[in-house]
């Protein structure tokens, strides 16, 4: 039976502001549970208020490890003004800029995770080149261009240690879902091509990939 988080956590978590779908995100949980065992971190890219933050907090609460999250805070391209995601609450007054580490920080406070969370403020690339440590799972879920999911990638793939979990959101195969699934999909196929991955059931549009070869 998988585990599920207490009502308390889901209530936390469906109170946040976010996209994930509350299907997606018991299925996020439970992989982070079954991740936490290998006693490592557990790392997700693209922190955005902290929906999902609070799924992998209590996972990793749960297990004794560490959650680490990784956002610059100034929204992805979807999240700018004059597009459907843009939220103006997210915006800093003084600057005119996406900031959403401090609601990002209350949502973590409101469902009182805030010492099972370190939080890596700065673009994932940059982050991920002076990450050396193993991880116990590695949730991808930052931009949806090409560039932005590649990377992401490409820094964070090879950092999931042999029987981790590699996982990524908004995979979408339908071609009309260009630009925000697109992209996604294309670093989940891959990482099958990589031989370095077994894929395990999926949710919605959350891929689960098991690490389970050397090569990436």
């Amino acid at each position: 039976m998988s585990a599920a988080p207490g009502p308390e956590i889901l209530a936390a978590f469906e109170a946040a502001k976010g996209f994930m779908p509350t299907d997606e995100g018991l299925a996020l949980y439970a992989a982070a549970v079954r991740a936490g065992r290998l006693g490592l971190p557990l790392l997700e890219v693209g922190t955005y208020c902290g929906r999902s933050t609070i799924l992998l907090a209590d996972a990793a609460r749960r297990a004794g490890v560490t959650a680490l999250t990784v956002d610059h805070h100034r929204g992805s391209e979807e999240q700018q003004p004059g597009w459907d995601y843009h939220d103006p609450g997210t915006v800093d007054p003084e600057l005119g800029l996406m900031d959403t580490l401090p609601t990002f920080r209350r949502t973590l406070h409101r469902a009182g995770l805030e010492e099972h969370v370190v939080a890596l403020v700065g673009r994932s690339p940059q982050v991920a080149k002076v990450w050396n440590a193993p991880l116990g799972l590695v949730f991808v879920d930052g931009g949806h261009t090409d560039e932005h999911a590649t990377a992401d990638y490409e820094g964070w793939a090879p950092r999931v240690a042999g029987g981790g979990l590699l996982v990524v959101h908004d995979v979408f195969p339908d071609p009309v879902d260009e630009f925000t699934g697109q992209a996604p999909y294309r670093v989940y196929l891959r990482a099958l091509a990589s031989g370095a991955f077994t894929e395990e059931p999926a949710t919605g549009s959350l891929r689960v990939l098991r690490r389970t070869g050397a090569g990436i």
